[in-house]
């Protein structure tokens, strides 16, 4: 018993956890992090490297992740004038469905490559993955096919980096290759509409996720029930859809119904505050950016 024991922390400290971080800063942290945690031997579990760029050795029976946000990849390149400039970075790689510039896209791509079979995924995405066309249209329907897309949750603005921002939670099993569709039915919970949250003033808790949770039913993803903010829908119905939009909500928003249903006074101003400082933030990076194309020009 205590060998087993011994062996199983082992493989917890040394074989278990591993991840990549493109900046150096951020992949230092998470090494701290998880040594001070008992995690990591000599060689640190957190490489820095651009994980788009190509596929993992190993595959993973969990992947958990929250992808950098922004619609585009480019990269920063000296021209032949000397001068910076942007370019698009696309992402040519033979086990990916579509080529796109879009990291969201790509990063979905990426986590389906990094599985193991029967392996289990759980992605943050904005809602553009949900309903872009094109590349997102190949992607959605090629994931709904050779995985098990069996949970989405919609989160509410506000939630990550700034109101405003509409996210999801993206939960999906890779399978064998088959000649038919292994999503039979995606069940979609609503933790948006007629709610409101902020990073600070009212911020998500674990109280206000208990019921999707109670509903998610991770004992048996079998034996779910409809409720008014989980509802299941068929792989016909998903694929019949305009461009295959996961795109789906279907609660009536009472605040765009009832001005007695808005958020409370200081709730809203808070919303506004952070709205502000945020577009301040942007302001200030374009700011500092065009000072720098100046000097260039100089």
């Amino acid at each position: 018993m205590k060998q087993r024991r011994a062996e199983q922390e082992l493989f917890l400290k040394e074989s278990t956890f591993r991840g990549t971080d493109i900046v150096n800063n951020v992949a230092r942290l998470c090494t701290m992090n998880l040594y001070l945690h008992g995690i990591g031997s000599e060689e640190s579990p957190i490489t820095v490297d651009d994980s788009l760029q190509s596929g993992q050795d190993k595959c993973a029976d969990i992947v958990l992740t929250n992808p950098p946000f922004g619609k585009k990849s480019s990269i920063t390149i000296i021209n032949e004038n000397g001068k910076t400039d942007k370019d698009s970075l696309f992402y040519n790689r033979p086990d990916f469905w579509a080529t796109t510039s879009n990291k969201q896209l790509n990063f979905l791509q990426h986590v389906k490559t990094l599985l193991k079979i029967n392996g289990r995924a759980a992605i943050v995405i904005p809602d553009n993955v949900l309903f872009e066309s094109g590349a997102g249209e190949t992607i959605r329907r090629k994931l709904l096919e050779e995985c098990d897309v069996h949970t989405l949750l919609r989160l509410p603005t506000g939630v990550f980096y700034a109101q405003g921002v509409k996210a999801n939670v993206l939960f999906f099993d890779r399978k064998l290759t088959s000649e038919v569709h292994w999503t039979n039915k995606m069940w979609i919970y609503d933790l948006r509409t007629n709610k409101h949250f902020t990073l600070k003033a009212n911020p998500l808790k674990y109280d206000d996720l208990k019921d999707f949770i109670k509903s998610y039913n991770s004992e048996n993803l079998h034996e779910r029930y409809e409720t008014e903010r989980f509802r299941a829908f068929s792989y016909d119905e998903l694929v019949n859809r305009d461009k295959a939009s996961l795109d789906i909500l279907w609660l009536k928003d009472e605040s765009l119904e009832d001005s007695d249903n808005l958020p409370e006074p200081e709730l809203l101003v808070a919303e506004i505050i952070e709205s502000l400082e945020i577009a301040l933030d942007q302001f200030k990076s374009i700011y500092e950016a065009l000072g720098d194309k100046q000097v260039e020009s100089g």
